[in-house]
């Protein structure tokens, strides 16, 4: 449990899933918020989420509200998915219980199969889109059972979601991993990695992926500077910088464009739950963060 206010607190916990998921899914995890018992006044617990794949969140008990991008907050359906990301989300949790699945790109093209494109930096209500309706039967998760039945109905869903093969698989999960690559800098590098020309790439990424390759390569160069903040919050930004950055005032311009403020704004919030989240994920999953993670390669 990590402390977060005089009144909330925050409760998170990370899952691996099955081996043959892992192509499919970095982690299904828990996020509660939850009354203390030191009393006073329940402010909402207000954080900011950095740009990420596919997310899909179940809302069990509570009122959560979030955004992506400027904007206020609104409030979140039981069922959500949310898109690939650009741009930070804010939410603001009162006391609730809820749980999250991150999805990794072919995991989105066996559960969805339209266009990443189309659900970029977009929250949408399961339960109201006619392509997302399939993952309805999520909503049915007992609130009543235990964190360990809980988990264990979720994997046993999304088995059944994940077991159809899609098309490109092994492309999608070979161009996620060459954007892992640092030394894959520019488009040129990526697409000659791929054996794609660049024309046929950026059809294949805003398809696939959501973007444009190069907002994915900056997105990627990003993350992997914010990741060694996030795990080390004493850092000054210029000892987490990643080598393709020329020099600081580049990844300032980075950070404005993907958080929505400056480095100096971001580091003097507090992060009751990224904070937590980041060094939970990197002890169960490897990676700070859900856009590093390395897929596993498909069966097949």
């Amino acid at each position: 449990m990590e402390p977060a206010s005089a009144a909330l607190a925050v409760e998170l916990e990370f899952f691996l899933p099955p081996e043959q998921l892992r192509p499919f899914i970095t982690t299904v995890y828990r996020f509660d918020v939850v009354e203390n018992k030191l009393g006073g006044a329940a402010d909402p617990i207000r954080d900011w989420l950095h740009p990420e794949w596919f997310n899909l969140r179940i809302v069990l008990e509570g009122n959560l509200s979030a955004s992506i991008g400027p904007g206020k907050p609104e409030a979140v359906p039981r069922l959500v998915m949310t898109g690939p990301t650009s741009h930070a989300a804010e939410f603001v949790a009162p006391p609730c219980r809820t749980w999250g699945v991150g999805i990794l790109p072919a995991g989105w093209a066996r559960l969805v199969g339209k266009s990443a494109a189309d659900y970029a930096d977009r929250m949408c209500d399961v339960e109201a889109d006619p392509d997302l309706m399939q993952l309805s039967p999520l909503t049915g998760i007992s609130r009543s059972n235990s964190i360990v039945a809980q988990n264990e109905a979720i994997f046993t869903l999304l088995a059944k979601l994940l077991a159809k093969p899609a098309k490109r698989e092994a492309e999608i999960v070979e161009a996620q991993r060459a954007l892992l690559d640092p030394n894959c800098a520019t488009v040129a590098d990526l697409a000659e990695k791929l054996a794609m020309t660049t024309r046929t790439l950026e059809r294949f990424s805003l398809d696939v992926f959501g973007f444009a390759p190069q907002l994915l390569i900056r997105r990627q160069r990003f993350l992997r500077s914010l990741a060694q903040f996030m795990l080390d919050p004493s850092m000054h930004w210029i000892e987490a910088l990643d080598p393709q950055y020329y020099d600081q005032a580049q990844f300032t311009r980075d950070f404005k464009r993907f958080m929505g403020m400056g480095p100096r704004e971001y580091a003097k919030l507090p992060h009751p739950v990224l904070g937590a989240a980041a060094k939970a994920r990197q002890a169960v999953a490897g990676e700070a963060v859900q856009v590093l993670h390395r897929p596993a390669k498909p069966p097949g």
